[in-house]
């Protein structure tokens, strides 16, 4: 069997990047999914799936920001599969902006987004899965914040390092009802977010930031978005068992040297 049949996965942010593939690498373990995004594009990522590795996958255009909205579709899921299993916080954005020329509204969007779109999502799912005996909840988080930034970082590092508490602490409570919390913090990862970052950086050349990031990384590249998927599989499976309250640091060991700078 494989290490996610019949289990039933909540996946945020699930049009692009690494939302996409942690969708796409846990259809491949053989769990059903509930996909969730702000953007339409999201149903066209769950037929894909479905047609692919013959899974059931409900797709649902929403956004995590709104608590209301979250409930809803963490109940519509519940009714649909009778279950949740597995919730993955992955909705997120990073904005450049210098600290003194920021603006609150800035500053609001990356809490609104990355904190509380955690913080709803997580309120929304988790009575469905102590309803269900149990469950695992990946936090995607960042080395960005806890471990390292760069300048024009300060309100995304701040988002991405509160979520290292909110993992921590949700853990500790969630113990007692056999949930699992655990945030993944990734390097580099070549994603659409790491295009804009580069072109943020240099609107010019964004490659060139792209080639500096890579060269400065140990293992000399960045990551591919499934190698993050298949980290997130392993969290969500009953191989990480006794894995809780913990974070992850998968960044080709960026962190241990001293990086290039890619902030503004």
């Amino acid at each position: 069997m494989k290490k996610l049949q019949n289990k039933v996965a909540f996946i945020t942010g699930a049009s692009q990047g690494m939302g996409k593939s942690h969708a796409s690498i846990y259809a491949k373990y053989g769990a059903d999914l509930v996909l969730i995004d702000i953007s339409d594009t999201v149903k066209i990522v769950a037929e894909e799936l479905r047609q692919k590795y013959g899974i059931r996958v409900l797709a649902v255009k929403g956004n995590v920001t709104q608590p209301e909205e979250m409930k809803k579709i963490a109940d519509q899921a519940q009714e649909y599969f009778g279950k949740i299993d597995i919730l993955v916080c992955n909705a997120g954005v990073c904005r450049f902006a210098k600290f003194l020329e920021s603006t609150d509204a800035e500053q609001d969007f990356h809490i609104d987004v990355n904190i509380k779109g955690a913080w709803h999502t997580s309120r929304a799912v988790i009575p469905h899965m102590i309803q269900s005996g149990g469950g695992s909840i990946v936090v995607m988080s960042s080395i960005t914040g806890d471990l390292t930034s760069d300048p024009g970082e300060v309100a995304y590092a701040l988002s991405k390092a509160a979520l290292i508490g909110f993992t921590k602490s949700l853990a500790v409570e969630m113990a007692k009802y056999h949930i699992r919390v655990n945030a993944i913090c990734p390097g580099f990862v070549l994603t659409p977010m790491a295009q804009q970052i580069a072109e943020q950086s240099n609107p010019a050349n964004p490659e060139q930031v792209l080639t500096d990031m890579a060269e400065a990384i140990p293992l000399q590249r960045l990551a591919n978005p499934d190698e993050i998927g298949e980290l997130s599989a392993f969290l969500a499976s009953e191989e990480s068992s006794y894995i809780t309250g913990t974070q992850i640091v998968i960044d080709g060991a960026c962190t241990i040297t001293e990086t290039v700078s890619v902030g503004i």
